[in-house]
């Protein structure tokens, strides 16, 4: 049983495939700056870290004015298009309800914008499996996983100790680290098994059906 465990999900490439979405919405901004778009393969490297760090490196420069017109324009076809196209990766409604019969306590801390992140739960009825919806701000506040992470923490009155991330990419495990919080990594996302383990993931998780095996 986890009557005592409270789990933070990640949710892309943890809870969700967002890959046409945000695909999609890349190739929007890029083509909005008159840019070339970036391969898929390529683009995948977007899906994890805070966007506004991902067009950073893309654009290859620190300019601020230039690196928030691409975030602008990615969030116009995000809040329209976007936000659709997510998918819920297989096995995982019903891990989350047996999680929830085991007394475990739930929440998402996504660096994704929290007003995108809600209503992509809600979208997909797993509104009813968390306790709250952790995300950043439209300014980039909480962005940073490890100050999220922080924030869940000290919103709940959670002791790090019960408390375990879970997420896809090396940014859930070193901001779970950063906050004494047990990082477990997913294997069905977007990070891979060496990333992940040279981050300090604990754990690395298989399939969803795994979750219900997390200790105690």
């Amino acid at each position: 049983m986890l009557r005592s465990v409270n789990l933070f999900f990640d949710l892309d490439g943890t809870l969700v495939d967002p890959r046409e979405g945000i695909f999609s919405s890349l190739k929007f901004a890029f083509s909005s700056l008159g840019r070339e778009v970036p391969t898929e393969s390529q683009l995948e490297d977007a899906i994890g870290p805070p966007i506004q760090v991902s067009f950073a490196s893309f654009l290859d420069t620190d300019d601020q004015r230039l690196i928030w017109q691409a975030v602008n324009a990615y969030r116009e076809h995000f809040a329209g298009v976007g936000i659709t196209g997510n998918v819920v990766y297989e096995g995982m409604t019903d891990a989350l309800e047996l999680l929830r019969i085991a007394g475990a306590r739930l929440f998402v801390a996504t660096s994704k914008p929290v007003v995108f992140a809600s209503e992509i739960i809600r979208q997909h009825g797993l509104s009813g499996y968390f306790q709250a919806v952790y995300g950043s701000e439209l300014d980039g506040t909480r962005s940073d996983k490890g100050e999220l992470i922080a924030h869940v923490l000290a919103s709940e009155i959670l002791s790090a100790g019960g408390c375990q991330m879970i997420g896809d990419r090396k940014h859930d495990m070193i901001g779970a680290l950063k906050n004494s919080v047990r990082p477990v990594g997913v294997l069905w996302g977007f990070g891979s098994r060496s990333e992940l383990m040279e981050a300090g993931a604990e754990q690395l998780l298989e399939y969803p059906a795994n979750l219900a095996g997390l200790p105690r």
